[in-house]
């Protein structure tokens, strides 16, 4: 029988144990450009193993509530920084590791023109975007030709998770 998961709204503090949460809601670290542009700097901590950071657009299929989670996914080798290229919030899927698998999961709301950074080896949910298009810029680890199976580890529920509003 599924379990079911309720969605919460996303903090910083409440995601911090996953991840950073990327907004632009706090005070600037600094204005640049002549001042027309507040710098919010540095926030997102970028962890690589090894390889080097790449930028790729995903295109994800929407989709919608209650959402049935049956696999996660993590990567050993680097984190993802996941920001929309819509005005749309998401749902992200993330959970503690529990002996090597995912321990019961959390799903925050992320609400529009925020991103987010999911830390190295963090269990998470596939990309969920709740409205179309799915668009997403994504900073990730990118490695050799070939091996990008090295850096995804996935798991299958025996029984799905609901996620609900």
């Amino acid at each position: 029988m599924p379990k079911q998961v309720t969605i919460q709204p996303l903090s910083a503090s409440k995601f911090a144990p996953f991840g950073d949460v990327l907004d632009a809601k706090s005070a600037a670290d600094m204005v640049i450009n002549q001042g027309m542009c507040d710098r919010h700097h540095d926030r997102a901590k970028v962890a690589l193993n090894d390889g080097r950071v790449g930028v790729s657009v995903f295109n994800a299929a929407a989709r919608s509530l209650p959402y049935t989670l049956e696999l996660m996914e993590r990567h050993p080798l680097g984190s993802q920084c996941f920001m929309p290229m819509t005005e749309h919030p998401f749902l992200v899927i993330v959970a503690d590791d529990d002996g090597g698998i995912p321990a019961p999961p959390l799903a925050f709301l992320v609400p529009p023109h925020t991103g987010v950074n999911i830390h190295l080896n963090i269990w998470h949910g596939v990309l969920t975007p709740l409205y179309a298009p799915g668009l997403f810029t994504v900073i990730d680890r990118i490695g050799a030709v070939g091996d990008l199976r090295k850096n995804l580890e996935e798991y299958h529920f025996d029984a799905p998770y609901i996620i609900t509003s």
